[in-house]
C-alpha cells in the first residue's frame, strides 16, 4: 500500500487526496505503524492514533511499571484505574511523602496511613506481584497477563461502548507478535531480570534491550509528535463511518475479508448484512478517480495467526470494471488485486499482503535479498516492513551467516539477518 502511495504522489497526487478506509478502529495500527515507518505523513481523521488512545495508553502504564517501578508518570495514570478507591487527597499524601523523602511514588506508599495506605500499598503489591509472574514469559504473554489482572478487560466489558476499547487492546496483543517478529526477537523471546533489561547496547551487534523494554521504546516513538497537524499535506485515515459525505482522488480500503468487512458481528443477521453493504457502498463513492481494495493473505488476531476468505464484496463488483492487480486464487490468503475504469467511472485496484496492508508486491514482485547477501550493495537503498527506508552499509557473511549493516533514519543503526530480513530495494 505504502509504495502504491508513493507512486500516486510521483504522479502528481497531493498527499490529502488520498485516503485509506477501514472497518474498525483497531485495523488502523498496522496502517498507521507502515506509514511511520516509511516516513509518509498522515493523518488520523476524527480520531485518535493507536498508541494514543486512553485505553492503550493505560496497558502501556501498566507495562512501563514493571519495567521500571520508578516511572510516577505511569504509577499515577493507573493508580486508581480501574477505580480502586483512592481518591485526589490520598495522592497528594502521597506525592508530599515522596518529595519530602526523594523516593519515588511506589516506595513512599508506605507513608500513607489508613485507607488510602491500604489501597495503595494493594496497588504496588499488585504491580510487583505481576512483575515476578512475567519473568521468563514471551511479550505477548506478559501483556496478556497485565491484560486479565489489571481488570481492564473487566472495567471495559461494563462499559456500554467498551467493545471498541476491549478490540484495541486485543490489537496491542497483536502489535507486540508483529513487533517481536520484526524486531528480531522471535516469537518466543522472553523477559529478562529486571537488573538486566537494558544492558549497553554492543556496538558490532546492536541492541540488546529485552522485547518488553524495546516495545515500550517503539511505542513512545510512533506515539510522539509524529501526526500531521490539521490542514498539513498528509495521508487520510479514517473508518467508513467517518468518512460519510467526505470524497477523495483516491481511497484504498483494507481488511476485505470476511469477518472484518463485513464484520463478523453482522454475518448472522440479514439487516447487519445489508447495513454492511451500505457501508461498502459508502466506502466505495468516496473515491473521485481511483479505488484500492485490498485483503490479507495472513492477520494477527488475538495474538494468532488466522487465514481469512475474501470478503464477499468482491464477488458483488462489476467483473468488467476490476482490473487484478496481483493474481487472482480461490482460497484463503491469496494475494489479490483488480483495476478498471473507463470515461467518468472510478478505476478499481485491489491487492493484498501480510498485516492487512499491501507490499510491494501489489504491483510488482519483490526483489529479496539472497542468502548469501549478493543481491544487495553496499550504498543501496532499501525498504524494510518494520524500519522503513535505509542505507546499506555493510554486508557481510555467506548463506543463514549473511547479515547487512543498514542505516535507518528513523530507528538509527540495525544488523540484520538476511535469511530473516525481507528486504526491498528502493529504486
Amino acid at each position: 500500500m505504502v509504495e502504491e502511495m508513493r507512486q500516486l504522489v510521483r504522479d502528481g497526487i497531493a498527499h490529502q487526496e488520498i485516503a485509506v478506509l477501514y472497518r474498525s478502529n483497531a485495523q488502523s495500527r498496522v496502517i498507521e505503524t507502515a506509514l511511520f515507518n516509511a516516513g509518509m505523513p498522515y493523518r488520523v481523521y476524527g480520531g485518535l492514533r493507536f498508541f494514543e488512545r486512553a485505553e492503550i495508553k493505560h496497558a502501556l502504564a501498566y507495562l512501563r511499571l514493571l519495567e521500571n517501578p520508578g516511572d510516577d508518570t505511569s504509577f499515577l495514570r493507573v493508580v486508581n484505574f480501574p477505580p480502586r478507591g483512592i481518591g485526589a487527597r490520598s495522592l497528594e499524601q502521597l506525592q508530599d511523602a515522596a518529595r519530602s523523602s526523594g523516593k519515588s511514588l511506589h516506595d513512599a506508599t508506605h507513608a500513607v496511613s489508613g485507607k488510602a495506605g491500604a489501597n495503595l500499598g494493594a496497588f504496588v503489591a499488585r504491580i510487583d506481584v505481576l512483575r515476578e509472574q512475567t519473568q521468563g514469559l514471551s511479550l505477548r504473554e506478559i501483556i496478556e497477563l497485565v491484560l486479565e489482572h489489571s481488570d481492564l478487560i473487566a472495567h471495559y466489558k461494563g462499559e456500554r461502548e467498551g467493545a471498541d476499547r476491549i478490540e484495541n487492546l486485543e490489537e496491542l496483543v497483536n502489535a507486540a507478535e508483529s513487533f517481536v517478529t520484526q524486531e528480531g526477537f522471535g516469537r518466543d523471546a522472553v523477559a529478562l531480570p529486571v537488573d538486566e533489561l537494558a544492558p549497553p547496547p554492543d556496538a558490532e551487534t546492536g541492541e540488546t534491550l529485552s522485547p518488553l523494554a524495546a516495545f515500550l521504546t517503539h511505542a513512545a516513538l510512533e506515539s510522539g509528535d509524529n501526526q500531521a497537524q490539521a490542514g498539513q499535506d498528509a495521508v487520510q485515515l479514517m473508518t467508513v463511518h467517518a468518512s460519510k459525505g467526505l470524497e477523495f482522488d483516491c481511497v484504498f480500503i483494507g481488511g476485505m475479508e470476511e469477518g472484518l468487512f463485513p464484520h463478523e458481528n453482522a454475518m448472522s443477521d440479514h439487516d447487519g448484512l445489508e447495513e454492511e453493504r451500505r457501508l461498502m457502498y459508502v466506502a466505495i463513492t468516496r473515491a473521485r478517480q481511483r479505488l484500492y481494495l485490498s485483503h490479507s493473505q495472513t492477520r494477527m488476531l488475538h495474538g494468532q495467526t488466522r487465514y481469512n476468505m475474501r470478503s464477499r464484496f468482491f464477488d458483488e463488483l462489476p467483473e468488467a470494471a476490476l482490473k487484478w492487480i496481483t493474481p487472482r486464487r480461490s482460497g484463503f490468503g491469496e494475494f489479490a488485486g483488480a483495476a478498471a475504469g473507463g470515461g467518468s467511472a472510478s478505476s478499481w485496484a485491489l491487492g493484498s499482503a501480510r498485516g492487512g496492508i499491501p507490499s510491494h508486491q501489489a504491483t510488482a514482485p519483490v526483489a529479496r535479498a539472497a542468502d548469501d547477501g549478493q543481491a544487495l550493495r553496499v550504498k543501496m537503498k532499501v525498504f524494510h516492513a518494520k524500519f522503513g527506508e535505509g542505507t546499506v552499509l555493510v554486508l557481510e557473511g555467506s548463506g543463514d551467516d549473511a547479515r547487512a549493516q543498514i542505516n535507518f533514519p528513523r530507528h538509527g543503526i540495525k544488523w540484520l539477518a538476511l535469511s530473516v530480513a525481507k528486504l526491498t530495494p528502493v529504486p
